[in-house]
């Protein structure tokens, strides 16, 4: 029998604690019996778990964030989610959590402060930092609390998000529940170190390892964790000792586990040793246990009937597809409508374009975009690998650190993952945020975050992610196969993301001014080679450039360049050299959405189109845009479309090289080719 420590807890107290692991306890036996029959697919288990989660759940406030797992149930239990509509959930019904959108565990809900996982686990570690972030800058007394697995510490991601949590000291706890296997894999060929909790010290943190099947145990220690992260301002690292009694998930089995270990961990049941130290000392009589077991029988019953009872449904594409994206507030000069965010909300500021201009460079203009905007946002944050006093490796962010100070102007550790975790963890909490990638070519150490918690996010559970990734991107300076390549292709495939590419100082300004204005993950891509080398009229304050809207840079009538970034100033440069043609150049200025009624019309202008980008031609965005206007356009071409992209190489250093590997070095070529039909 576990020892029960009661401490200050009323009779009340225990009742409740008893009742909240019974109940999940209750419900994953009436799933695993609906399993057998074929009523529902699949049930990832807790069992023997359940005071882990139901402890920390309890030791928190109920407007905290919690970041669970595949085997939290008993967190959404804890907070009081109806099971009904979890059933639904469970079973992919219409009025269930997610729309139907979402299996098992992996959704969220903003009313009761729980955020969806994702099947990655790692990640999840950032979101609560970047939650803890949010609560540290509004001084509120807060901390936010992530569950990982014992496999799930074997993750990058673990090592980022603590590292992070370390150096900003935030009021986060880390809680591994430690069940001895990931899926099929013991923790012996997952980590060497005697203990998990042992890798706090690395991190600068405090940890302790306790009974994790011994719900007082798991409450007390959170409660005292809990305080100990606001009071201190430092996250904590928690370890939880348990057993996995199922399998990872029921098909999986458990034949890979020594059977022994079952018996041994029987006898630590969480839910059967409180049971019986609550009736040996009175505080609840046999009769009493059945009651509620009655009672929560019943409530099982009716729940399940009725989410069975909840059909199929017709899918409406419209609804699917207007779910991807949050919507964008129309900002009027006299609007006074909210930001999102609970906690804390922000009035959305007016945009009135001037008519007074200066003249900047290209680099100019992104930064006072950043600045424009930090100054109507006072929940923008900027995060970074030396954006503060240093200014960024480009000297972007130079001036801003001294503006707004260092709780806004964030120099980050090396961790791409954990920081973009955090700026959507801070999303929850009505944060803006920005991410500064050193160099596009950078930000595959955070492609996961990006492509499939921040796009996924609101069409999973209606979450915006109101997150802005700026990309240093582009080759022609020399930089060689890591700092020179042009990726943004691998983002305009992800459905919820969207992405910006200006070309000029103009649309730098506006368009990262929309961005921060929108309340969705922008990829906004800023050619390096532009940054010194372009100039122009910029308008003076605060205005938008509406994002999915292409630009007209010169009517003509021989032939169609859609382009964007540098290949605007190639197509232009080709123009001017060739005064004779009458070149149609768009500015796509927006990869996702793309503006198809600019493309349609210089298709329908000139019957000739060439589509030009620096990327490579393979993948490259040139080919869904050539196939757009063969679908939609045919009738109006008088020539096969034709593409003109870089070599299907990585980008080389030297620059005789990287002179023919750009696409410049055949645009000539290929228009003629073209104009030859």
């Amino acid at each position: 029998m576990l020892n029960f420590d009661r401490k200050d807890l009323s009779d009340t107290d225990l009742v409740r604690f008893y009742r909240q692991m019974l109940l999940p306890r209750m419900i994953e036996e009436k799933m695993l019996i609906l399993l057998r029959q074929g009523r529902i697919s699949k049930w990832f288990s807790g069992i023997g778990q359940e005071a882990i989660s139901v402890g920390a759940t309890l030791a928190m406030r109920p407007d905290e964030w919690i970041m669970p797992l595949h085997r939290n149930l008993s967190v959404f239990t804890a907070r009081d989610m109806p099971l009904e509509k979890l059933f639904k959930q469970w079973q992919g019904r219409k009025d269930g959590y997610s729309k139907g959108r979402e299996r098992s565990f992996h959704f969220g809900s903003a009313d009761h402060h729980v955020c969806g996982m994702i099947s990655h686990l790692g990640p999840q570690l950032a979101l609560a930092g970047g939650a803890a972030l949010a609560y540290k800058l509004k001084k509120v007394q807060k901390a936010s609390l992530a569950f990982t697995g014992d496999g799930g510490t074997s993750e990058g991601d673990f090592h980022e998000a603590l590292n992070v949590a370390a150096v900003w000291d935030l009021p986060v706890i880390f809680v591994i529940e430690n069940n001895g296997y990931g899926l099929s894999t013991p923790v012996n060929e997952q980590y060497r170190c005697k203990n998990l909790v042992d890798r706090a010290i690395g991190y600068g943190m405090d940890g302790i390892q306790i009974d994790g099947n011994n719900i007082l145990t798991v409450y007390d220690t959170i409660r005292g964790v809990r305080d100990h992260c606001i009071r201190n301002q430092k996250p904590y690292l928690v370890e939880c000792m348990t057993f996995r009694m199922r399998g990872h998930e029921e098909s999986s089995g458990t034949k890979y586990v020594p059977s022994h270990l079952f018996d041994e961990w029987a006898e630590k049941d969480p839910v059967v040793n409180f049971e019986r130290y609550l009736e040996t000392t009175g505080i609840l009589l046999h009769d009493q246990v059945n009651e509620i077991r009655e009672e929560f029988r019943l409530y099982i019953e009716n729940a399940v009937k009725a989410g069975l009872a909840s059909g199929t449904f017709e899918p409406d594409i419209a609804e699917e597809t207007g779910d991807v994206y949050a919507p964008v507030a129309k900002i009027t000069s006299d609007d006074s409508s909210l930001i999102a965010g609970k906690s804390r909300r922000f009035p959305v500021p007016a945009s009135v374009k001037s008519s007074e201009v200066v003249e900047l460079r290209f680099i100019d203009a992104i930064r006072d975009g950043m600045q424009e905007s930090m100054k109507r946002h006072p929940n923008l944050v900027l995060m970074g690998q030396d954006i503060g006093e240093y200014g960024g490796a480009f000297k972007i962010t130079e001036g801003l650190f001294d503006a707004f100070g260092s709780d806004r102007v964030r120099n980050t550790p090396l961790c791409e993952s954990a920081i973009i975790g955090a700026a959507l963890g801070m999303s929850l909490e009505g944060y803006k945020s920005m991410v500064e990638m050193q160099f596009a070519d950078f930000v595959t150490a955070g492609f996961n975050q990006i492509v499939n918690n921040l796009a996924k996010m609101h069409y999973r559970w209606g979450q915006s992610a109101d997150v802005v990734i700026r990309m240093p991107t582009g080759a022609g300076v020399g930089g060689g196969p890591f700092h020179s390549q042009s990726n943004e292709a691998w983002f305009t495939h992800t459905p919820g993301l969207k992405v910006v590419y200006p070309s000029t100082p103009e649309d730098a300004k506006g368009l990262l001014i929309a961005a921060f204005n929108d309340p969705n993950p922008v990829l906004f891509f800023e050619h390096k080679a532009l940054y010194r080398s372009i100039s122009g009229k910029v308008p003076v304050g605060y205005y938008e450039t509406e994002i999915g809207k292409a630009r007209l840079v010169q009517k003509g009538s021989d032939c169609s360049v859609i382009t964007y970034g540098s290949g605007v100033h190639w197509a232009m440069e080709f123009a001017a050299q060739h005064p004779g043609l009458s070149v149609d150049i768009i500015d796509l200025r927006t990869l996702q959405p793309l503006d198809f009624d600019a493309i349609h019309a210089s298709v329908k202008r000139t019957g000739k189109v060439l589509v030009l980008h620096e990327d490579t031609l393979t993948g490259g965005i040139g080919g869904e845009i050539s196939a757009w206007i063969g679908e939609h356009c045919f009738a109006h071409l008088d020539a096969p479309v034709m593409r003109c992209a870089s070599l299907d190489t990585p980008v080389p250093f030297a620059a005789e090289l990287e002179k023919v590997f750009l696409a410049k070095s055949r645009l000539k070529a290929t228009i003629e080719k073209l104009l030859s039909y």
